[in-house]
């Protein structure tokens, strides 16, 4: 699957659509230039930390990437910037966050992918609630979701950051949303009560090249209906832990 597209020309160019959905949303946090640290879960190519970079002079940013031999090669093969500007951890998204310490990102970013789909344990209230220990006060937590019609596992992330997180959007191009194909769809969460309810966003998403829609409010809840937040699967017993219950 296509993971990363990077100009070497122009760190600020981002092909892929989500990325573009989720640059519109960051660019309103804090003023246009002040720094930010930013938690990248899934490095890939560091598209996102490049633009960040050089959008954003003097932010520090953490990329966390599984395959341990990438972060390696794209040092190589790409002009990334170098620590502390920006740290590469081999790891997995989950167990890395929880080595972060508590208010210490102002955004967290989830692209964490295994083929075409997320990794469940990256989407559920628990790996939520310590994103939500991370950020800062009125930090931004942007998630990369992949979905299928009929859009459930997209309804029920959804669902889950509202029960962390007060203010929660989904946004996507109109078909997606009408659950037309399998494509990208980016969540959004903050406690910022002004961030995501922007009409400026708003414009600025429908004028990007593929015009995207920000649900929020009345239209997220619809949205979402009766799905229900996803929860960290319940441990197996072993058999030498088994007891019986008297009747």
């Amino acid at each position: 699957m296509p993971s990363s597209h990077l100009d070497l020309a122009d760190p600020t160019r981002l092909d892929f659509e989500y990325m573009q959905q989720m640059a519109a949303v960051l660019d309103r946090l804090g003023g246009p230039q002040d720094p930010l640290a930013v938690v990248h879960l899934g490095a890939g190519g560091c598209a996102l930390a490049r633009y960040v970079h050089a959008t954003r002079p003097g932010s520090r940013q953490v990329a966390v990437e599984l395959d341990a031999a990438l972060p390696e090669l794209v040092r190589d093969w790409f002009d990334l910037p170098r620590a502390p500007a920006l740290r590469i951890r081999a790891g997995d998204a989950r167990a890395e966050l929880g080595t972060l310490p508590t208010s210490s990102a102002d955004v967290v970013v989830r692209d964490v992918f295994a083929g075409d789909r997320t990794p469940e344990h990256v989407t559920t209230l628990e790996f939520t609630t310590d994103v939500d220990r991370v950020l800062r006060d009125g930090g931004l937590y942007l998630a990369n979701c992949a979905d299928r019609p009929p859009l459930a596992l997209v309804r029920a992330e959804a669902a889950t950051l509202a029960a962390v997180l007060p203010h929660v959007a989904v946004v996507a191009e109109p078909g997606q949303l009408r659950g037309r194909r399998y494509g990208n769809l980016v969540l959004a969460a903050t406690r910022d009560p002004d961030l995501l309810d922007s009409p400026a966003l708003e414009r600025t998403l429908r004028s990007l090249a593929t015009p995207s829609r920000l649900l929020r409010g009345a239209e997220l809840a619809a949205f979402v209906g009766s799905a229900r937040p996803l929860l960290d699967a319940a441990p197996l017993l072993a058999d030498d832990d088994a007891c019986d219950v008297d009747a």
